[in-house]
């Protein structure tokens, strides 16, 4: 059974692995992968993959409405990095950003994430071809 994770550390594991393959991310990219996550996970385990509410992509224009908050200032840019989190460590009084850490996926969700992925890529190299 796979785990419920936050759509925010999915979106900064398909930032770092779509920018490790020199493959573009921008905001929109994001939410139709994490429709695709969503949707998979529901196949393979029966249950949302995010915590947080997820709407429809097609009426809505996003799957997770955080998620395209802290994108939406990029538009259509090539996303380098994911978006950041305050975060106070214990015993001190300074808060500071960090970037949404990623998830550690099980061995079954990382090769899910890597079909999900890979199918992604194999839609975008098509629709190259199409445009070309």
């Amino acid at each position: 059974m796979g785990k419920v994770y936050s759509a925010q550390n999915v979106a900064a594991y398909i930032i770092y692995e779509l920018n490790e393959v020199k493959e573009f991310v921008n905001a929109c990219s994001i939410q139709q992968i994490l429709a695709d996550v969503n949707a998979m996970w529901q196949n393979v385990f029966g249950h949302h993959a995010f915590s947080e509410t997820t709407h429809d992509l097609k009426t809505a224009g996003y799957i997770v409405k955080e998620v395209a908050d802290d994108y939406k200032e990029l538009g259509t840019a090539h996303i380098v990095e994911p978006a950041k989190e305050w975060f106070l460590k214990y015993g001190e009084f300074q808060l500071v950003q960090r970037p949404y850490a990623v998830p550690n996926f099980s061995a079954v969700e990382a090769i899910v994430m890597r079909k999900i992925l890979a199918a992604y890529r194999l839609r975008v190299y098509n629709a190259v071809n199409v445009a070309v």
